[in-house]
């Protein structure tokens, strides 16, 4: 049996940038920048990747 063209991983899918960040990526982020507050757990502001 075959598999469905859509369920293989191509070369363009792993260089594809991705547009969210995991929570320690937006901490790190946020911490240089200098944004980010000590004890901050909830409530992280919405960051746009660095290029």
């Amino acid at each position: 049996m075959s598999q469905h063209p859509s369920f293989k991983k191509g070369v363009s899918s792993a260089l594809k940038k991705r547009s969210v960040l995991k929570r320690f990526e937006r901490i790190d982020l946020l911490r240089k920048r200098g944004q980010w507050k000590n004890g901050q757990v909830v409530g992280l502001p919405k960051t746009q990747p660095e290029d």
